[in-house]
């Protein structure tokens, strides 16, 4: 039997994480300024989370948005909670929804600053939790995340650029 590292016990097992990266003229403190509001990341998602209702702290740990995902055609709600939060280098979101609360992910910004004084944004999201059937059909749902993901990094790199 082979031992496995922590954070990969925690994942769903059989659905790799999904990365996605962009590099942008920002420096780190401004791009992490933007991103620890979490209101601000509806500007960049609204293209698969939908009806943002925000509480909590307007930033930082314990600010929470409670989500529709568009994909899912379902009625129930997700919560998005930021959990960690490392000044200026890493944002950690957990999430949970789904039926009955069943599927459950984090999601990691990684904040590197580049030689030019911008930034390499890279977001990671991981699968802790998951029903069966999305788990049946994980390198389905993988590359849909990935998708939607992809475009809101994109995205997020625009709004950056343009303020």
């Amino acid at each position: 039997m082979r031992a496995s590292s922590p954070s990969r016990s925690s994942r769903v097992l059989g659905v790799k994480p999904v990365t996605v990266s962009v590099e942008v003229p920002n420096s780190t403190h401004q791009v992490y300024e933007f991103l620890e509001v979490l209101g601000n990341h509806e500007a960049f998602m609204d293209h698969f989370m939908l009806d943002w209702q925000l509480s909590g702290p307007r930033q930082g740990v314990g600010s929470k948005a409670n989500v529709r995902v568009k994909a899912t055609a379902e009625k129930d709600w997700t919560d998005v909670e930021i959990v960690e939060a490392d000044s200026g280098r890493r944002l950690v979101e957990a999430t949970i929804g789904g039926a009955r609360a069943k599927r459950r992910t984090r999601g990691t910004y990684l904040l590197e600053a580049l030689p030019d004084g911008g930034t390499r944004i890279t977001f990671e999201l991981e699968f802790l939790e998951m029903p069966t059937a999305e788990r049946l059909m994980g390198p389905i749902n993988r590359a849909y995340v990935k998708r939607v993901n992809r475009k809101a990094i994109r995205r997020l790199a625009a709004r950056l650029t343009a303020s």
